[in-house]
């Protein structure tokens, strides 16, 4: 079976960084093995070189009697030589080599100089050569040591060295490798949280709740889970907010067809009670012409308000406002004529300051219209309403109050919500179809303002607060 190699790149982090880290280590090992044997190699020939000049400094009275030298080790040699007309004659006697043309070339050097040098003598091995003149420069000594125990301690060193450095790398790698493992498994835990989430189906769920747990691992593992877990904290709200959109549109289109159903089916019923009453009384025909003006009304009304919700929520166009400088009490004036011609059965008052801002009047007027709608129509007859226009620290605030019995507070948290009503019975008795409340925090919101409710039995206010001019 034929295997297959795979590249470096491929390999996983934790091998490359033991092999990265065997090749640093053996690096090391290889410059700290060098130095070592040269150190001991240049330590050793020099003790050696020192045991030379102490053998020779200490033959020249015996060379100065018996012109030879006898007390040296045994394995030493050393040819005394004469020096005679300007050349060098060797002396018989003493423990001289069998081949002695190294040392003859030795000792005619040694007439200017005394020199070391390393030979190899045949027959006998590698030797350490030194020349001098001794006597009163009349005799040359020429001493050859072995480097037989010099070599054989180099190179047990070298084996040594060498054995033990491969097996600090053997252990380095394989140790490193382990912990590597080890610090790395934070690493792996997220892969396998990573893919745990990949083999789940995330189109129909918004549940993402796999987060990496555990600790260690160094400040950068940490940090990366950290930003991994706040990543997948910010997925699961994502697709937390897609699914409640999601509802939300599947409930908006609901309402809106419901909605739209039901004055469709009464311009269907009176047209069909028109066609049989067109042969009847002028009277009788005017009556479902009416009928079917209201009906058509109505679903234009509809119509309008999601249209203009559609536009505020449209994120690729600008709110569909024409702002320009207002005095706010001028818009809260003619909301509350307009509201006491049409309202007489409710008291309103009014207590409005002179507050100037960047608005667009027609909607300002649109969101006190719907709020003093909203006020009459679920509120008896008789209930006081008020609306207060004030200026705060750059800000223009609108309250619209009412004395009527309130609105329950398990109803407050969606009363803003499209096509939403208190009445659970989603009846249409009083004409409401849910989307006032809605087109007024749209349309607060597009001013950058905001909307607040605080209700109880007796007293209801919204309370609007608009930046006084545009950022």
């Amino acid at each position: 079976m034929k295997l297959a190699w795979k590249p470096m790149r491929d390999w996983r982090l934790g091998t490359r960084l033991a092999l990265a880290l065997g090749a640093l280590a053996l690096t090391v090992f290889v410059i700290v093995g060098w130095v070592m044997v040269a150190s001991m190699q240049s330590f050793l020939d020099r003790r050696l070189d020192d045991q030379m000049v102490i053998s020779q400094q200490g033959a020249a009275k015996e060379v100065e009697y018996y012109g030879k030298v006898t007390k040296i080790p045994p394995d030493w040699f050393a040819v005394v030589y004469k020096i005679e007309n300007g050349g060098v004659t060797a002396l018989p006697g003493g423990q001289q080599p069998q081949d002695r043309e190294e040392f003859d070339a030795l000792a005619k050097k040694a007439l200017t100089a005394d020199g070391f040098q390393t030979e190899y003598l045949r027959g006998e091995g590698r030797f350490r050569l030194r020349a001098c003149q001794i006597v009163q420069d009349e005799f040359i000594v020429v001493s050859a040591a072995p480097m037989t125990d010099r070599d054989g301690t180099i190179s047990q060193l070298v084996t040594v060295s060498v054995i033990a450095f491969l097996a600090a790398l053997v252990a380095l790698v394989v140790g490193g490798q382990a912990l590597i493992r080890k610090g790395m498994r934070p690493l792996s835990d997220m892969a396998d949280t990573a893919h745990d989430i990949s083999s789940h189906d995330l189109t129909d769920s918004s549940d993402l709740n796999a987060r990496v747990d555990g600790r260690g691992g160094g400040v950068e593992v940490e940090e990366l889970r950290e930003a991994f877990n706040k990543m997948l904290a910010h997925i699961d709200s994502s697709l937390s907010a897609r699914t409640a959109a999601e509802q939300r549109l599947r409930r908006f289109i609901a309402d809106a067809s419901h909605e739209l159903r039901t004055p469709l089916t009464s311009l269907r019923g009176y047209a069909d009670l028109f066609k049989y009453a067109a042969a009847n009384e002028p009277g009788e025909r005017e009556k479902h012409l009416e009928k079917l003006r209201s009906e058509a009304s109505r679903m234009s009304v509809l119509l309008d308000d999601l249209l203009l919700l559609a536009r505020l929520d449209s994120a690729e166009s600008e709110p569909p406002l024409r702002p320009e400088e207002v005095d706010l009490s001028v818009v809260a004036e003619a909301a509350a004529d307009a509201f006491r011609t049409a309202r007489q059965t409710h008291e309103l008052s009014l207590d409005a300051d002179t507050v100037t801002m960047t608005a667009d009047p027609a909607r300002l007027r649109q969101v006190l219209d719907n709020l003093l709608t909203n006020a009459a129509v679920h509120t008896p007859a008789g209930t006081a309403v008020s609306v207060e226009v004030t200026a705060e620290n750059g800000w223009a605030v609108i309250r619209v109050a009412d004395t009527g019995p309130g609105i329950p507070e398990d109803d407050q948290a969606r009363i803003f919500d499209r096509f939403y009503r208190v009445d659970d019975s989603r009846t249409r008795q009083r004409g409401g179809s849910g989307l006032g409340l809605a087109v007024v925090q749209s349309l607060v919101e597009a001013h950058g303002g905001t909307i607040a409710l605080t209700s109880r039995p007796g007293s209801t206010v919204f309370t609007i607060r608009l930046p006084r001019h545009a950022g």
